[in-house]
């Protein structure tokens, strides 16, 4: 295949069912006669009122005011419950089938952050931020209890605080049980390589207009493509909703989430040979010390160029990865004047974590406690309040000695796994009989000037962050509108070392610091359809580790540059939503510059530049979604870093005919100069088309599509990922009963072997590439209680 174009048969079939997609809902707009449109569930009937447009959804918790996301001045998407099941969106990365700009790599193969414009960002529940993974790699996230997603694009806003990731965010908001009637529904699920999935949904009215509670309970037992791999589930969650008077309300949910997966670090040995034909290069590697167990430095002797099956990659049946994790949310909302509304959100959460894998990567969460309250005044055009945030986190790491290049995946098992020798046993701390894990901070033992351990991200730490902002829509003319917000953050952190080794005082250290953020607003609409603004956004945001946390650095404090990261948004777009229209698109062009946090706690500039749109169609029997951006992510002047500095480092030149290696041995660490260099791992050109469409009482039928221009896989460009794309279709028979449904999904319909980056950032560019799944199907029975 040309790398630089798609394949044109399998597309242009593509294309050509979306433009007759399109041509239909013109021919509804047509006939709409400006009498609004009402869309009309075709999938079975939701707990919740289906939403018509971002004209009517809201993104509460998030700016404030109750606004819709054709009113605020920032691109976004709101995908409404119907849309998450419609287009079969299950994790963080299926959003890019209905929000442009959201293109990501696999964390892992189980993604705990939205990857936005090229750049992490974070995820909220009901406005308030969630504690998640360190640089993506977390737990993964049940959609189960969500009820709303709302992609937003760009630094949070001042409402939510300073935060770590500023590429965006995605707010997720909670079911809520319905105060007008019972109802509820029941949902089995099976797939293909033994993956199924059960779960029961029910809203009850307690006292009609006053209260209700709702309970989601799923259960997912799922086998994987992939060998050793698989995913095994509880998710409880239940919500209570009251209504004490007209002008009051409160909601309150809780979640359980237990889970055990597989942590998928894809194919290693990712050379243009692999992307192109599937070819490997056979052959362990051998360490400087003459030891085949992988380690830094080895060099591979090619012994052969083999077809590899996609479904290997670096697993191991015995590594444990499992996590359990508890939320609280409360959101209590009153009237206290004609013109005065006050908020008050309250958030916890409890995590547990253990990752102990076979290649000598371990991360522990022995315990990490996030408390945030945040108090809100709505004025007629203000916002004011002040949010207080507490994280208190014990947790133990170690991904020193990993080396992945060395490793011959065709091999045996025990290719894969890593030992450790004494000599690395001396530099980290006994954890548990047989586990090491590196200490909290750093000691000279020997007395020769030099730190005598190799540090990760162990840490006891505790934050306390009070923040006060404010925020002031001010019409200034007839049809102009300004926003401006401001706020600060104070922080308070301690940090101390939970295992500090026998015979020294445990290291420590305590930081404070204050972070502003503000933003600045102009909205032009001169009638009810578009709206034109311009917004510039200003953050200091922080760097963090495991759970949240905050770790000592090599000199045994906490480092205040991780307190002095500088993020700059300026955005410029149009939005088009006519009253009782059926059609919405916006545009947006922005320059947004954010910070990276590399492997070794320190962070790398980054600066990205691009256009996207989006356009929506809702209809009585046509839903239709399309977006596309063209993304420019370059290094701002910073250094790079990756895992390995190309992919024949871990190659001799012993066989040219296999393979041309440097023999400089890999894994080798490379610390890349400061320069404006291409973001690897990101496509500059990217596109997504969702549609649905009612045939008859009886027969639906929908598809996505997602398409990616050409990118490059390392920070040296030596290897490219061709242009892609990735075609999802199903199709759903609604019994006579009204009630029971059965659905069939087909993912990836013409079977594309594509292939993505396995970690966000680029470390792993040079190391690892990860296999899409194949063609896969699922079957699904639904029934409406």
């Amino acid at each position: 295949m040309d790398r630089e174009h798609f394949p044109l048969k399998p597309l242009a079939a593509t294309l050509a069912a979306l433009l007759w997609a399109s041509s239909v809902a013109a021919d509804q707009a047509a006939n709409a006669s400006g009498e609004a449109t009402e869309f009309v569930e075709v999938l079975g009937d939701r707990l919740d009122e289906t939403p018509v447009g971002p004209r009517s959804e809201t993104a509460d918790g998030a700016f404030g005011g109750g606004l819709s996301a054709a009113e605020i001045a920032r691109s976004m998407t709101p995908v409404g419950e119907w849309l998450l099941d419609a287009a079969a969106v299950e994790d963080l990365r299926d959003l890019q089938r209905v929000a442009p700009n959201t293109y990501s790599a696999t964390g892992f193969g189980a993604p705990s952050l939205p990857t936005i414009r090229g750049q992490l960002g974070e995820v909220f529940e009901a406005g308030m931020r969630r504690q998640v993974g360190n640089n993506g790699l977390g737990i993964p996230l049940s959609f189960n209890g969500v009820g709303q997603v709302d992609v937003v694009r760009g630094m949070p806003s001042v409402i939510l605080g300073s935060t770590q990731r500023t590429g965006g965010f995605v707010n997720l908001e909670p079911k809520r049980p319905s105060l007008e009637r019972s109802t509820g529904s029941a949902d089995l699920r099976a797939g293909q390589w033994d993956r199924y999935r059960s779960q029961l949904d029910y809203s009850s009215v307690l006292d009609p207009s006053r209260s209700a509670v709702r309970v989601s309970l799923e259960h997912r037992n799922e086998g994987s493509f992939y060998d050793f791999s698989g995913l095994d589930s509880n998710n409880l969650f239940a919500a209570y909703r009251l209504k004490p008077s007209g002008d009051a309300e409160w909601n309150l949910s809780l979640e359980y989430y237990d889970v055990s997966w597989t942590d998928n670090a894809g194919i290693n040995r990712p050379t243009q040979a692999l992307i192109d034909d599937g070819l490997y290069v056979q052959g362990q590697g051998v360490r400087p010390d003459g030891s085949t167990v992988p380690g830094a430095g080895a060099v591979v002797t090619p012994t052969g160029l083999v077809s590899i099956d996609r479904s290997r990659v670096l697993t191991d049946p015995r590594d444990i990865n499992g996590a359990d994790t508890l939320l609280l949310h409360s959101t209590y909302e009153t009237a206290l004047a004609d013109s005065v509304r006050f908020v008050n959100r309250t958030y916890f959460e409890h995590l547990n974590r253990e990752e102990v894998a076979q290649n000598s990567f371990v991360e522990i969460i022995d315990g990490a406690n996030t408390f945030e309250n945040r108090s809100e005044w709505h004025l007629e055009n203000t916002v004011a309040g002040i949010g207080l945030r507490y994280n208190d986190v014990l947790g133990y790491s170690q991904f020193t000695t990993e080396a992945d290049l060395p490793i011959d995946l065709t091999g045996p098992l025990s290719n894969r796994r890593i030992p450790l020798t004494d000599a690395q046993k001396a530099r980290l701390v006994e954890l548990r009989p047989g586990l090491y894990v590196s200490p909290g901070g750093q000691y000279d033992l020997d007395g020769d000037g030099a730190g005598d351990f190799n540090l990760s991200d162990t840490t006891d730490s505790t934050s306390l962050q009070t923040g006060i902002f404010l925020e002031h829509r001010q019409p200034v003319a007839e049809s102009w509108l300004v926003t401006a917000g401001v706020r600060g953050d104070w922080y308070r952190v301690e940090a101390r070392d939970p295992l500090a080794p026998q015979g020294v005082a445990a290291a420590e250290d305590k930081h404070h610091d204050f972070l502003k953020s503000g933003n600045l607003s102009l909205q032009y609409q001169p009638g009810d359809a578009g709206m034109a603004y311009a917004t510039l956004a200003y953050q200091e945001s922080t760097s963090n580790s495991l759970g949240g946390g905050n770790s000592l650095g090599g000199d045994n404090t906490i480092n205040p540059l991780n307190f002095a990261t500088e993020n700059e948004l300026l955005e410029v777009g149009y939005k088009y939503a006519p009253a009782g229209s059926a059609w919405y698109w916006d545009a947006a062009v922005f320059d947004q510059t954010r910070s990276l946090r590399n492997r070794d706690g320190s962070n790398s500039g980054i600066r990205t530049r691009g256009v996207e749109m989006q356009l929506q169609y809702r209809g009585e029997r046509l839903w239709a979604n399309a977006g596309a951006s063209y993304l420019d992510a370059r290094f701002d002047d910073s250094a790079a870093f990756q895992d390995s500095r190309q992919v024949l480092d871990a190659f001799d030149d012993s066989r040219p005919d296999i393979v041309v290696g440097t023999g400089v041995g890999a894994p080798n660490f490379t610390a890349f100069p400061a320069s404006n260099a291409r973001l690897q791992g990101i496509p500059r050109l990217s596109g997504s088309a969702a549609l649905g469409y009612q045939f008859s009482e009886h027969w639906s039928a929908g598809a996505s599509l997602v398409a990616t221009g050409s990118y490059p896989l390392d920070y040296l460009q030596t290897v490219e990922i061709p242009a892609q794309f990735t075609l999802n279709s199903n199709v759903r028979y609604q019994f006579a009963d009204q009630r029971t449904s059965l659905r069939l999904d087909i993912f990836n319909l013409t079977d594309e072997e594509n292939w993505a980056p396995v970690f966000e950032g680029g470390y792993f560019g040079s190391t690892l590439v990860f296999p899409e799944l194949p063609r896969y199907w699922d079957l699904s029975l639904t029934y409406q209680l």
